[in-house]
């Protein structure tokens, strides 16, 4: 597979991502419909039969590959990575072991990402989308839309460290800006960016539940009650100490802010 199919694929992708990820948005920007009409919904038929041609069924192929790895995308390639992670280490600081449960919170992490990437979904859906439904721009364009507005999110977050590494390994000179990096270089770079800054908060809560840990144990030491799992004592404390800084309020802000440029 050369160079230009890579891209090709690539940038289709990325079309198909944020009709997955902000088909919310676009609801809401979607003209309502007059009272007592029916909504007709698109109908699509394939043909595999003597009309088909081998290469426009290597396309059909591809296509329900890359939309088979669209959730991995989906979740690479927003805020979802952060938010998920960072509200993982806060469940392992307080010491609840399945509380909340995955489910929970990664349905969580999906409403925050899509407030957080609202402002992306609305640009993409206005310039991109909204656009090529109405026929009015190509499908070249629509994608170069599409990855101007995942850019404009990754480029705010990635650090330039990170992009410089996979210039090192590969021995190529980096760019003057962060504009010039492609696609293929940005998102794995983001994706490392989004893991620092979500270990750097989740060491950040962990701390006070630590000292918590560590006042709870050397009081049982002293008391002589040694063959007392701390942990099992400090839990109930730590959770009254979440609850009265109304710690869920704290945290989620926290990460929403940590969004900001």
């Amino acid at each position: 597979m050369d160079a230009r199919m890579k891209s090709r694929l690539s940038k289709l992708a990325l079309l198909i991502v944020p009709i997955i990820l902000f088909i919310l948005p676009a609801i809401s920007f979607a003209q309502t419909s007059p009272a007592g009409t029916n909504l007709a919904l698109p109908g699509m038929a394939i043909n595999f039969g003597q009309g088909a041609n081998l290469v426009d069924s290597i396309e059909i192929l591809l296509l329900f590959t890359i939309i088979t790895l669209a959730p991995s995308i989906l979740i690479l390639c927003t805020s979802f990575t952060r938010i998920l992670i960072v509200l993982s280490f806060m469940r392992q600081a307080i010491g609840t072991q399945n509380m909340p449960p995955n489910q929970l919170l990664v349905g969580f992490s999906l409403f925050l990402s899509l407030f957080v990437m609202q402002p992306t979904g609305e640009r993409i859906y206005n310039k991109a989308i909204q656009p090529y439904m109405a026929k009015q721009i190509p499908t070249t364009v629509a994608i170069d839309e599409i990855v101007l507005g995942l850019r404009s999110f990754m480029q705010k977050q990635v650090r330039k460290a990170d992009i410089g590494l996979f210039y090192d390994v590969t021995g190529k000179t980096a760019p003057q800006t962060v504009d010039d990096v492609p696609i293929h270089y940005l998102i794995p770079a983001f994706i490392i960016s989004e893991l620092k800054t979500a270990f750097q908060i989740g060491f950040l809560l962990y701390i006070p539940f630590l000292i918590l840990d560590m006042v709870v144990a050397s009081v049982l030491m002293a008391m002589g009650m040694m063959m007392l799992p701390p942990v099992v004592v400090s839990l109930p404390f730590k959770l009254l100490l979440f609850v009265l800084v109304d710690g869920w309020q704290l945290v989620t802000g926290s990460i929403l802010r940590s969004f900001n440029p």
